[in-house]
């Protein structure tokens, strides 16, 4: 029995859902919990047979049969999403559970993440994960919990509450001023049909993070980050009295990318063409820039290491590739836990230094051990590449 906790160690994007995809496959797991985040998440997996889907509350896994997905009590839960998601996998929702404590995501947390990221152009994905986990810490007597799905007097209570709140604060807006928009959230997901479990697991389980550490909500480089935390942590919670070996892998791109705003200091147009990131409505560009071992590191250290490196996309790496593997100024310092003025000026003034990218230069620089290489999207282009890896490298 194993559990592999997978996180992306740059800024989301790093290929997290093709290495869930390639583990579910060769541990055998048939289970994949997610472990923080909701359904901003946008994780591609391209199966065998060529079947293509980008997940975002499923786990990544999903294309094997059989697998199942979890979404644990730090996940903000997106119920009309996820329905949504279900019908595109030609799947029901009876492989599905939901911790009874996990947040719900309203339509009028949506509504006002939209009001304000067209007022403040901060960056986001635009489906309300910040706004619900700011309301919960705000106003925790109206946060919505998975379980009170079933009641509809007190969702009706709390919606209201909300919808009110929000109209208050926010102004003019369809859906807050809506008479009918909670009533039909009500049946919507009165009729979801998913199963509430406990964060309880007995067998080989793959853990899929969401985002990236450097978007951490107190690691990352505010204010350009994420309402989750992004590290093992929450994995390594969930786990706790868990009877089988527990291995922490970090997944890394050979080139670094970035959704939005916020620093990128080897920011470069490398010209590639990338079919599954776009320019998004509310997130901005997407932005590329050479490797960055110094940034790697700085993950790193911020989960208090990694048994083992996933670099990936190295498909795209050309003859002209460099790297970073250090800074004029030196590492970056992982500062005082929750100090928000620290990280907004950890990358002021950083200068990087570049050399020739090589995947062994790149990962001796990052000071850990890579278990493996991912040449594409699928499985069969994954190459185990350390005795010590959770599978066996191939020969």
């Amino acid at each position: 029995m194993k559990a592999v906790i997978v996180v992306d160690l740059g800024f989301g994007d790093s290929g997290k859902g093709t290495m869930t995809d390639y583990l579910v496959r060769t541990l055998g797991a048939r289970l994949v919990v997610r472990f923080n985040g909701g359904a901003q998440a946008g994780h591609t997996v391209v199966a065998p047979d060529g079947r293509k889907h980008t997940f975002s509350q499923f786990g990544a896994g999903s294309l094997v049969p059989g697998v199942r997905t979890h979404l644990s009590r730090f996940m903000v839960v997106h119920p009309g999403g996820l329905r949504r998601e279900a019908e595109v996998l030609g799947r029901d929702l009876s492989g599905v559970t939901v911790a009874p404590e996990a947040l719900v995501t309203t339509p009028f947390h949506v509504a006002a993440n939209h009001i304000r990221e067209r007022r403040l152009r901060h960056g986001s994905c635009g489906l309300g994960v910040g706004e619900t986990v700011a309301d919960s810490l705000a106003f925790p007597e109206d946060a919505i919990r998975f379980h009170e799905l079933s009641s509809p007097a007190v969702l009706r209570r709390k919606l209201l509450r909300l919808q009110s709140r929000k109209w208050s604060e926010l102004g003019p807006d369809p859906v807050l001023e809506s008479a009918t928009v909670a009533d039909e959230w009500i049946a919507l997901v009165g009729s979801l049909g998913v199963r509430v479990a406990e964060d309880v697991f007995d067998e080989t389980v793959v853990f899929e993070g969401a985002q990236g550490v450097l978007l951490d909500e107190w690691r990352g480089f505010h204010p350009h980050t994420t309402w989750s935390t992004c590290t093992f942590d929450n994995a390594l919670s969930l786990l706790e009295g868990y009877a089988g070996e527990v291995k922490r892998l970090g997944v890394l791109r050979s080139y670094m990318t970035r959704h939005g705003n916020g620093p990128l200091p080897t920011e470069i147009d490398l010209g590639l063409d990338e079919p599954d990131n776009h320019t998004g409505p509310w997130q901005g560009a997407f932005r590329t820039g050479w490797a960055d071992a110094v940034l790697g590191r700085y993950a790193i250290a911020c989960c208090g290491g990694v048994d083992g490196l996933a670099i990936t996309h190295l498909d795209r790496v050309r003859p002209d590739w460099q790297m970073c593997t250090r800074y004029k100024g030196g590492d970056l310092q992982v500062g005082p836990w929750q100090d928000l003025e620290y990280q907004s000026r950890l990358l002021e003034g950083c200068e990087p230094t570049y050399q020739p990218f090589s995947l062994d230069g790149f990962v001796e620089a990052l000071g850990a051990p890579l278990w493996f290489e991912s040449w594409g999207a699928g499985p069969d282009h994954k190459l185990a590449r350390a005795e010590e890896a959770v599978v066996t490298p191939a020969a």
